[in-house]
């Protein structure tokens, strides 16, 4: 019952072989579920006995693993045998029921049966007899590993530490053993996509760990144990997922079904890349962090790891999700839900890191999102850093020799949860999660949105990020450790890396980038030209070959942006032409949000190039450099940047695109910086920088209306900023609608907070606060010349 990973992953031998060497005494701990189970195991015990004199062979059952009552009770039998001087072999024995074949041969459950007959492989009694009789190839003996008495109970000893009379006595144990041995046997007919721990909440109550933290704890708050220990039950029961086979095949089929009305049923991925995930899971425990666009996340990665043959993830999902009927579905097919806000709970905060702890010693792969929630204004969000810190701190105790970080990168051609999102940029609530809104959602799933790829990026070692664990460390899961941020942040920038340029964020790209003008479709494909080249000279990932440059194929991105109501199309003239929609800007951006982190250098640089051009300094190079940098400081709440170095080069790389020779241009004067500027095709400034720009400077020029002795309310302060944008807009002192964003003002003042420039009363605050309005002023103003000299170019009157 050791049950090594070599035992686990290798191959089924066909029917079990009789435990140990003759002669050697052997007891059977039988796991049945029925009487018929009982009478197929005790028949194979009478098939397979040795028949040499001396053999001595005892059985005794144990607490069934199928149909659990709800208080199991331990035989007396096994207690006795236990207890003898002798050192028995100890071989657990199960009845596995088999799906049937189909017609492809392979064993597998309809939904159908699934919801009307119950699971195949948990048959009740009167379906075990009916099996037995018409299909006896689906009724098998399983046996588990054996394992010598004094093992086990050497084991037990370790398990429970000092205080054995607090924990698991060796006859439980032992039964808990049988069990997970033979769910190992079992899951080699089944295979791994249904490798569930079992005995969650036992094991992590029972350890001796767990118990002394809990002790510790409640000397520190002044309560009595034995409370606290309640209140840690009640939270593990609260957080903990509960799997079960036949819901994680109808959970998967009915997220199947519900991707399947609005994306088809092929998911867009590299099988391989999933097969080399599987062999790095046989090694160490995973943890996928994908990113997150919709709701529909969760479904897509789970279904893609179950047709390969995966075993679900343990997926934190906040306990809004935890709703009747969805709620307890999920929790059975692998997720775990966890409050949103629990600093506070010192109790709560244990439990959760020891679960933690116990999956990743356990090797189960985790997932959740590194964003926290979903975007909702299409680019990847400010990592948050508890549940890592959890991870990492329990890798740096020892409870894995190495832990490896999936970063992921789920995306859409397009997706129905935008609407919502635009209202809640422009300030409306959040719609509260449950089950009428779970069908809303499902409903919306009508429209033809594409097709969805999933890009796995480079896989992150800790071990060889942040060296050897060190098994004596005491518990600290700092969320504010530099070495968790940095991870992080690592993540992040490979989820960026991999994540694939869509036609439709190309033409959204592009038709943001013409102000309110419409377009024709060769008006399109022209202005996508340049696009589509700087992606596949630079060899930027793609959802595949980008069919832009033909009329065809623009005209099918357009079409697919018009049915979802992104888009207008005037064809009342003589030639269709197109623009966004009235008040569909923060839609467009959304989906060209999605990829403009691939343009952001290029567009700080043509700003900086043009701060040279008008600088009257000695050293264009050096200032260069050094504008970009303040720049990238001035947008570092918006995008994810390399650190100062590498940034330097990526501006180096960015600039060589462009022109090889670019650093001779600097050594001239400002004609010649104007010049290397004029070689940059496209011009990106304007369509990737500008709505952000200018709504920070709505936020500058509230922070100047905000009288600087007073303390500043955030949610008021936001809100406050919203009807100034639109008064902004309408007064033409900003050019984008998409600028009146509750999420860009929210990363305004994120930026103006980490300047000092809301702390009432501080030295110079007024001052601070015109030159931060002067700064944002200049750099909206150099993206208006951008936006010039690309019309300019449009036109032909510049190259």
């Amino acid at each position: 019952m050791p049950g090594s990973q070599a035992a686990a992953s290798s191959p089924h031998p066909g029917p079990p072989a009789w435990p140990g060497k003759p002669g050697r005494r052997v007891v059977l701990l039988l796991d049945a579920s029925s009487a018929l189970e009982r009478r197929v195991l005790e028949d194979w015990i009478a098939r397979h006995r040795p028949a040499e004199a001396g053999a001595t062979v005892d059985a005794a059952p144990i607490p069934p693993s199928r149909r659990r009552p709800r208080r199991p009770k331990l035989d007396g039998r096994l207690e006795v045998l236990l207890s003898g001087g002798e050192d028995p072999l100890l071989a657990p024995l199960r009845v596995a029921w088999l799906p049937p074949r189909t017609r492809e041969g392979e064993r597998s459950v309809r939904i159908g049966e699934l919801l009307w007959l119950g699971d195949p492989r948990d048959p009740g009694g009167l379906r075990q007899r009916w099996i037995r009789w018409r299909h006896p190839e689906r009724c098998r003996v399983v046996a588990g590993e054996p394992a010598p008495l004094s093992e086990l109970r050497e084991r037990w000893r370790a398990a429970c530490g000092v205080d054995i009379a607090e924990t698991t006595g060796l006859p439980e144990f032992v039964a808990r053993q049988a069990a997970l041995a033979l769910e190992r046997a079992e899951r080699r007919l089944r295979g791994a996509r249904y490798k569930v721990p079992r005995f969650v909440r036992e094991e992590i109550l029972g350890r001796p760990g767990f118990q002394g933290s809990l002790a510790r704890l409640a000397r520190r708050l002044g309560r009595s144990e034995a409370k606290v220990r309640r209140e840690a039950a009640r939270d593990l029961r609260e957080i903990a997922a509960t799997h079960s086979p036949r819901v994680i095949d109808l959970v998967s089929e009915l997220f199947r079904r519900m991707y399947a009305r609005s994306y088809g049923e092929v998911l867009r991925y590299d099988r391989r890349q999933l097969e080399e995930i599987a062999a790095l899971s046989q090694r160490h425990p995973l943890v996928f962090l994908p990113s997150h666009k919709s709701n529909l996340d969760h479904p897509v990665l789970r279904y893609a790891l179950y047709e390969n043959g995966l075993p679900p993830n343990h997926t934190a999902g906040g306990i809004n999700m935890n709703f009747f009927p969805l709620g307890p579905l999920l929790r059975r097919a692998g997720v775990f839900f966890i409050r949103r806000q629990f600093k506070d709970d010192e109790i709560y905060k244990v439990v959760l890191h020891h679960y933690i702890d116990y999956l990743i010693a356990k090797r189960f792969a985790l997932e959740w999102y590194i964003e926290g929630g979903r975007s909702r204004s299409g680019k990847l969000l400010p990592p948050r850093y508890g549940l890592l810190a959890y991870v990492v701190d329990g890798y740096r105790r020892g409870k894995s020799d190495d832990v490896i970080l999936i970063p992921a990168s789920i995306a859409y051609e397009q997706i129905s949860d935008v609407p919502d999102y635009v209202a809640e940029q422009r300030g409306g609530p959040k719609e509260r999660e449950s089950f009428g809104w779970f069908l809303r959602f499902v409903r919306r799933l009508s429209l033809r949105f594409g097709d969805i790829h999933i890009r796995l990026g480079e896989p992150l070692s800790l071990a060889r990020e942040l060296g050897p664990p060190d098994p004596g460390a005491e518990p600290d899961p700092d969320e504010t450790s530099l070495t968790v941020q940095k991870l992080a942040f690592e993540v992040c920038h490979r989820i960026n890396r991999v994540t694939p340029i869509t036609p439709t964020s190309l033409v959204t790209l592009a038709l943001l980038g013409v102000g309110e003008r419409a377009l024709s479709v060769d008006e399109t494909r022209l202005a996508l030209t340049n696009l589509v080249r700087s992606v596949r000279e630079r060899k930027l990932p793609t959802t595949g070959e980008l069919d832009l440059d033909t009329a065809d194929g623009v005209q099918r991105a357009l079409e697919a942006l018009v049915r979802s109501g992104v888009v207008t199309c005037f064809a009342e003239g003589p030639e269709a032409v197109y623009a966004i929609g009235p008040d569909r800007h923060l839609a467009a951006a959304y989906y060209r949000n999605t990829v403009i982190h691939f343009f952001v250098t290029g567009a700080i640089a043509e700003l900086a190039l043009l701060h040279v051009a008008e600088a009257a300094v000695p050293n264009h190079r050096e200032e260069l450099i050094e504008e970009s940098l303040r720049l990238r400081d001035l947008l570092k709440f918006e995008f994810f940047f390399a650190g100062r170095e590498e940034f330097r080069h990526e501006l180096a790389r960015e600039i060589a695109f462009h022109e090889p020779q670019w650093e001779r241009f600097l050594h001239g004067g400002d004609a010649e910086a104007h010049a290397l500027l004029r070689r940059f095709r496209p011009f990106s400034a304007h369509r990737v920088l500008r709505p952000f720009l200018e709504a920070y400077r709505v936020v500058a020029d509230a922070l100047l209306r905000h009288d600087p002795m007073q303390p500043l309310d955030e949610n008021a302060f936001l809100a406050s900023c919203l009807p100034l944008a639109r008064q902004y807009v309408l007064q033409r002192r900003i050019r984008s609608p998409e600028s009146v964003s509750k999420v860009y003002f929210r990363n305004a003042l994120r930026l103006a907070r980490n300047r000092n420039l809301l702390d009432p009363g501080a030295p110079d605050l007024l001052e601070r606060r015109r030159a931060f309005g002067a700064e944002i002023a200049d750099a909206v103003r150099r993206v208006d010349a951008i936006d010039a000299l690309a019309a300019a170019r449009r036109l032909g009157i510049a190259e």
